[in-house]
């Protein structure tokens, strides 16, 4: 087993995955220059490791007690043992902050960006071309998600206002349905009503027609007694006269 080197926690020691040195003080006579932006060196100009390392991972600047410190992403090369430790330590990191092992999950994907970014550390100290080259790969892969995260909120938003407006209308709906049922209460109501007035005036009408043809059944008898009666008076008066 090598021994740590000097400055440099182990992996399960570091709260990232991706290796820095010890914190250094600075002095205020200091001449160092804040990194505000990444300067990416071009591949042609044969950049150095520590320029290649430290435009990939600006180094860390904060103030303690009123003192400015700095800590630059460590040079310590990459061996096989190293290799083996930083597989145990991503899967005890996953284990030690519960991230899912399938789907969505931010920690799990926080914890494979910081693997990633220690193995490209590895490979520009022994290639400082291949470096900068898998950087290129982090950052559109870093972008890919990031669009389809937006895609995946925008669907979420898009899926959410949907179901709102779909509760609205589904509300309106179901008034709509309760005014109809009532309606169709009260016609059927009506039609009840309106059968019974039916049946009413049907049994008048029929009772009126009734009355009427025993009436005209009576004038008919009495106009056929009168005809007879005026018959038989015609007749005796002709007997008469012969």
């Amino acid at each position: 087993m090598s021994s740590t080197p000097v400055g440099v926690k182990n992996y399960t020691e570091s709260p990232t995955l991706l290796q820095y040195q010890s914190k250094i003080e600075l002095g205020e006579d200091s001449n160092y220059v804040s990194h505000k932006k990444r300067q990416i060196p071009e591949i042609e100009s044969n950049p150095s490791i520590p320029d290649s390392l430290n435009s990939i991972f600006l180094p860390k600047e904060w103030e303690e007690n009123g003192k400015k410190f700095i800590q630059y992403v460590s040079q310590e090369p990459g061996t096989r043992e190293k290799a083996r430790d930083l597989y145990k330590a991503l899967d005890a990191k996953i284990k030690e902050r519960e991230a899912r092992e399938k789907g969505i999950c931010p920690v799990r994907e926080e914890l494979y960006s910081q693997c990633f970014d220690e193995l490209i550390r590895q490979v520009t100290i022994e290639c400082p071309e291949r470096g900068l080259l898998l950087l290129k790969v982090r950052d559109e892969i870093k972008d890919t998600i990031s669009s389809y995260r937006t895609l995946y909120e925008s669907a979420i938003l898009f899926g959410i206002r949907k179901q709102i407006e779909a509760e609205v209308g589904k509300d309106k709906l179901k008034k709509e349905i309760s005014d109809l049922e009532k309606k169709k209460v009260e016609l059927i109501n009506k039609k009840i009503a309106l059968d019974n007035k039916i049946k009413v005036f049907d049994k008048e009408n029929e009772e009126r027609n009734k009355i009427e043809n025993a009436k005209r059944e009576e004038e008919s008898a009495f106009l056929r007694q009168q005809n007879e009666n005026l018959d038989k008076y015609l007749k005796s008066i002709d007997q008469s006269k012969s």
